[in-house]
């Protein structure tokens, strides 16, 4: 039964791909549309208060808007949480923000990371939670459309378009209908949706006890369907006000994988190639059943320690799970929740059996199992690129793109790129584990400490935000740390991808010939698989050796 409803839940998120990636594709088309007619005049009048120009801006002039304006709103928010202890729509008192925290939690929201270093009903008042957290919410994911349809945009030939329009597009088109919308359902499904302060209520014992609530149900809708993760509550979805039931839980791994999964089919859509995007997407499929079925064998196998003393729980490793949705829904969960660059929990990750817990880290390190909106599938292309140039030497041939010849410029920005995620995951993690102020963090000396800091940089560096949590990270030194991480996590690789799409866009398109190495093959598919693991094991596979498997060999 169980491996029927998660065969069922991956079945669905399959059939809404295309469609979604087709009016993806509609949505950021500049030509005269449905879409455009419905939603034009309400644009415009946004355009009109900005002062936005609809003109088509450079690559650099689309990364300069992109950083600036991101820039502008990690600002906004930092005071907003630094002051909101004498602002308005704080009920319960909540101070403000110390500097190192409200520096981490702007960063990490505007990133689209959504690490939380405080308890999210303690640590932000209503007002931070609707105008910063919720604001933030949309513009990251928003950012990462606008800059993915770009890349796009340049990788087929065309122009790059204008950061302005494409970023109100993604909010008015895409993001705000879809989130109004399953705020509703949330809602009637048991969210809560108040502004009223903590209720206090007498238990049967007849002691006091205080319930946290809020505007939950819409905080809920745009968590998941923006690849944001963070949760209004410290356990996030483990919290029957986040998750009340296995409906609300289904309705959230949909939303996390809707649309990730659906930009291939933009892709294959907007380059004129769908097949391309049909074998870029059986691809990263392929890794996300092969990661999801292994985590699964490793947790129902469970704890070998607690199998020879005969304590195993027969529905598998229990420990820190949910209740209510049982092993494999947490599972599930868990996987989607990594490979979607979401970060949103339904079970404490901590807890996951050693291999569980190295699958989970596997899809941040790899950072291309469908990936968060926009940001993870622009690393899909760059691994593909990196294919088409391997192959390209192998055959003694200029290496081609969709028409274009991959040369030392772009091969060059796509090797900065490529390294720059493993430079920042082992760079900080060895600084952490060296430095007493990093060291102290831990709670699991041996090989699972290891694993809880190199999982807390992982997810800063891919932009996640789930994390170990049994690491002590609510200090100055994690706080400074990881918001560099993130920083640089998310705005390096944007920038210079943009760069390499920028670049491709103005060369000249080459016939098609006998020789060109086709890129909408299942030989490409596989060679991309190849490419992805072979790059994937040399960089972080003595680091994995170092943690959960060494950790897994001692249990």
């Amino acid at each position: 039964m169980m491996i029927l409803s998660i065969i069922l839940t991956l079945l669905v998120a399959v059939l809404l791909a295309k469609p979604t990636g087709i009016y993806l594709a509609n949505a950021f088309n500049y030509n005269s549309t449905k879409l455009n007619k419905i939603f034009g005049p309400f644009e415009k009048v946004l355009f009109k208060i900005g002062g936005i120009k609809q003109v088509n801006q450079t690559w650099k002039q689309y990364a300069i808007s992109l950083v600036l304006t991101n820039a502008f709103m990690i600002v906004l928010v930092y005071f907003v949480f630094r002051l909101q202890g004498i602002l308005p729509l704080n009920p319960s008192g909540i101070k403000g923000m110390d500097p190192a925290l409200a520096f981490n939690t702007a960063i990490s929201f505007m990133t689209g990371t959504n690490l939380q270093h405080y308890s999210g009903e303690s640590g932000l008042s209503y007002l931070s939670q609707m105008i910063a957290i919720l604001f933030m919410m949309f513009a990251t994911p928003a950012t990462a459309l606008a800059v993915v349809i770009a890349f796009v945009r340049g990788l087929s030939g065309n122009k790059i378009g204008n950061f302005f329009v494409d970023f109100i597009r993604a909010i008015t088109r895409i993001l705000l209908p879809l989130a109004f919308i399953m705020g509703f359902v949330f809602v009637a499904l048991g969210v809560p949706q108040t502004l009223e302060p903590t209720a206090t209520v007498q238990t049967i014992e007849g002691a006091k006890q205080e319930i946290a609530r809020g505007p939950i149900g819409a905080f809920l809708s745009i968590k998941e369907l923006g690849n944001n993760g963070g949760g209004f509550f410290g356990v996030n979805s483990a919290h029957p006000f986040e998750n009340p039931n296995a409906i609300s839980n289904l309705l959230q791994i949909w939303l996390m994988l809707l649309l990730p999964t659906a930009l291939p089919f933009t892709y294959g859509r907007m380059v004129g190639n769908a097949k391309q995007g049909k074998i870029l997407f059986v691809s990263m499929a392929m890794i996300f059943i092969v990661f999801l079925g292994s985590a699964l064998l490793y947790e129902f196998q469970g704890n070998p320690a607690l199998n020879q003393l005969g304590i195993q729980h027969d529905q598998g490793s229990m420990e820190g799970k949910e209740v209510r949705f049982g092993t494999g829904q947490s599972i599930l969960y868990a996987i989607t929740t990594t490979a979607t660059e979401t970060g949103a929990v339904n079970t404490m990750h901590d807890t996951l059996t050693p291999m569980s817990g190295m699958l989970t880290l596997s899809n941040m390190l790899l950072n291309t199992v469908f990936g968060g909106v926009g940001s993870g599938f622009m690393n899909v292309i760059m691994y593909a690129m990196i294919a088409v140039f391997l192959s390209g030497l192998m055959v003694g041939r200029t290496p081609e793109f969709l028409g274009k010849k991959i040369e030392g410029k772009e091969m060059k920005l796509i090797a900065v790129t490529m390294l720059m995620h493993p430079f920042l995951i082992l760079g900080a993690s060895a600084i952490a584990l060296f430095t007493p102020l990093g060291f102290e963090g831990i709670s699991n000396p041996g090989f699972h400490g290891i694993s809880q800091v190199v999982y807390e940089y992982t997810s800063s560096a891919a932009n996640n935000g789930s994390g170990f949590e049994g690491l002590g990270d609510a200090t100055p030194f994690w706080n400074i740390s990881t918001g560099i991480v993130m920083y640089l996590g998310r705005y390096f690789g944007l920038v210079t991808m943009l760069a390499v799409a920028g670049s491709l866009a103005s060369k000249k398109l080459i016939p098609e010939t006998n020789g060109t190495f086709r890129t909408d093959t299942s030989l490409f598919g596989t060679i991309l698989l190849g490419t992805i693991f072979i790059v994937g094991a040399l960089t972080f596979f003595p680091t994995l050796v170092l943690g959960p498997i060494a950790e897994y060999l001692t249990l």
